[in-house]
């Protein structure tokens, strides 16, 4: 263990503690989310009234809505859900829950963090090029990103996408030698890794997932980079290329992707779902497992995306009946969270509340995907409004609402404080209520034909009748954005005047609350040596039989 950094550079800004790592990539993450939650305004606003001044900034065109759309998908994705999931709560817990004093190679770790933080830097300043951000759509499909007629011969803006997006993966490489190298060598003494907990063996696969598919988008990036820049015809049919290959590289890569933000969610609401439940995680290998069978089918479903490209029928069935398969897994793991809960001793803490939240908002979202994967249902909803609600009810729940349960459960383990319950209580009320405000009429939207992506609906005389839910939409993103500024609140709140958190606040049985709040820079004063598995609470200095997690840890310990 290498001595704590005395300077503020280093034990602040440059820093190597994993720790420090984990809260710097969750606070650019949320500072993102502010940014892309503020794209949204635009875009509700713009579909509720169009032609309207939105927020003082005038009249939105149609290219600049196309912008807004695209950056908005961008940043949500990959520049909020992979810093705040993945690298976030990844940094800061693996090293805690596995007794390590910190990651295998804390320099790296550093940089990683950096080499994100120049990507913000690229994907903010491509509003500001000449051409302004790309509006290629958040999948950069080509003829489109391809040449240079979408803004007048001048778009900059797609090649900082491209080069934002290629840091971002880099840097997440980076992050995924570390979580996987940590997570084999460094775990304490007599844990084996059916020993582990639920959110370490997440983030593991979410990562092993991540590093096997990102490399055919990474040559897809440099292969549109080269169309657009050395005159090479990888995509463009009048050189022999072919535009549906970026396709193919983009969902290979971008399919897999969806879950290696859902497996870290997934492992947030494991830890939350048994603590707060106060009963051991039902079926934990048998979780594990399923989760295992759904990385290995992520790679087959891929082309359920393109079904309206004229696909042979018979090759669009395999690809169904893939799509359906995988739902199988994640149903396995939904039930067995359902019977964690199941005759448990329920604590209604803020954050068990988003994670109850998230498995209700993901099944909503879950079943309707399956609607997507039928290709006979998809020729007809596809690149509609129920896409688009699709996409959210599956992706919301991970992107934000697993978040926030995960701050909310160990924000008293971040900073040795707790947070502020009715402010909490109002943020998680108001969060569920205008999400399904916004999202649920998309729905309808969608069954009644309206196309994504459309600047002004008013121009189509069939989609008139829409209006209405475009303008219930709108109010609730509105209320959804509002929602979000008693969170805020609360973080500085609880920061300055919050009530002190010891080092167990919760009773849990994993090891990062074995440790003080806020723990110290090695994490434990000396070495760990674990005598339990992950959701069993024994004392390490008698012989006792394991004791249920639903017994107090205070009666336990008697």
């Amino acid at each position: 263990m290498s001595h704590a950094p005395t300077s503020f550079l280093r034990k602040y800004v440059f820093s190597e503690d994993h720790k420090v790592i984990g809260l710097q990539y969750m606070f650019t993450g949320m500072f993102m989310g502010l940014f892309g939650g503020f794209l949204a305004y635009i875009i509700r606003s713009q579909l509720a009234d169009p032609g309207s001044a939105v927020a003082g900034f005038g009249e939105v065109s149609n290219v600049d809505y196309n912008a807004m759309v695209t950056m908005h998908g961008t940043i949500m994705v990959f520049w909020v859900a992979m810093p705040v999931l993945v690298a976030g709560f990844g940094n800061y817990l693996i090293p805690l829950l596995i007794g390590a004093d910190d990651m295998a190679f804390p320099k790296l770790n550093m940089a990683s963090y950096w080499v994100f933080a120049l990507s913000t830097v690229v994907i903010i300043a491509s509003f500001f090029v000449p051409g302004g951000a790309s509006g290629t759509g958040w999948t950069t499909y080509p003829p489109l990103s391809a040449n240079s007629m979408y803004s007048a011969g001048v778009d900059w803006g797609i090649n900082f996408w491209i080069l934002a997006v290629a840091l971002e993966f880099i840097a997440f490489l980076m992050g995924g030698i570390n979580f996987l190298t940590t997570a084999v060598n460094l775990r304490a003494k007599g844990m084996s890794l059916w020993d582990m907990p639920l959110f370490v063996w997440e983030e593991i696969i979410a990562t092993i997932i991540f590093m096997l598919s990102v490399g055919p988008l990474i040559a897809g990036a440099v292969m549109l980079l080269l169309d657009r820049t050395a005159g090479t015809g990888f995509f463009d049919p009048t050189q022999g290329g072919d535009p549906l290959l970026f396709q193919h590289l983009f969902w290979f890569f971008g399919h897999p992707e969806v879950y290696v933000l859902l497996l870290p969610a997934l492992g947030i609401l494991g830890e939350i779902l048994t603590t707060c439940a106060r009963k051991a995680l039902y079926g934990y290998k048998m979780i594990i497992w399923a989760t295992i069978v759904a990385g290995l089918l992520s790679f087959v479903v891929w082309a359920h995306h393109q079904y309206v490209t004229g696909m042979d029928p018979r090759l669009a069935t395999p690809f169904s009946v893939m799509t359906i398969l995988i739902s199988v897994p994640f149903a396995v793991t939904m039930f067995a969270f359902i019977a964690t809960l199941w005759k448990g001793s329920i604590r209604f803490t803020v954050g068990m509340l988003f994670a109850i939240g998230m498995v209700a908002e993901f099944l909503l979202g879950g079943v309707t995907g399956i609607v997507n994967g039928s290709a006979a249902a998809d020729i007809y909803i596809h690149d509609s409004y129920f896409v688009v609600a699709h996409f959210h009810y599956t992706l919301f729940p991970i992107v934000l609402l697993a978040p926030f349960a995960g701050f909310y459960h160990w924000f008293p383990k971040f900073f040795g404080k707790h947070m502020n319950r009715p402010l909490g209580l109002i943020h998680f009320a108001g969060t569920i209520l205008f999400f399904n405000m916004t999202f649920l009429p998309l729905f309808n939207l969608g069954m009644m034909g309206h196309q994504r992506r459309i600047a002004d609906p008013s121009l189509f005389e069939y989609l008139a009748e829409g209006a209405y839910l475009q303008e219930i939409a709108t109010i609730g993103a509105i209320g959804l954005l509002l929602s979000q500024i008693p969170f805020l609140i609360n973080i500085a709140y609880s920061l300055l005047k919050g009530r002190a958190a010891g080092p167990n606040p919760w009773e849990g049985t994993t090891l990062e609350w074995t440790t003080e709040s806020p723990p110290p820079h090695g994490n434990w004063s000396e070495p760990v040596e674990v005598f339990r598995s992950a959701y069993w609470y024994s004392p390490p200095d008698t012989e006792a039989d394991f004791i249920p997690q639903n017994e107090p840890v205070q009666e336990a310990a008697k």
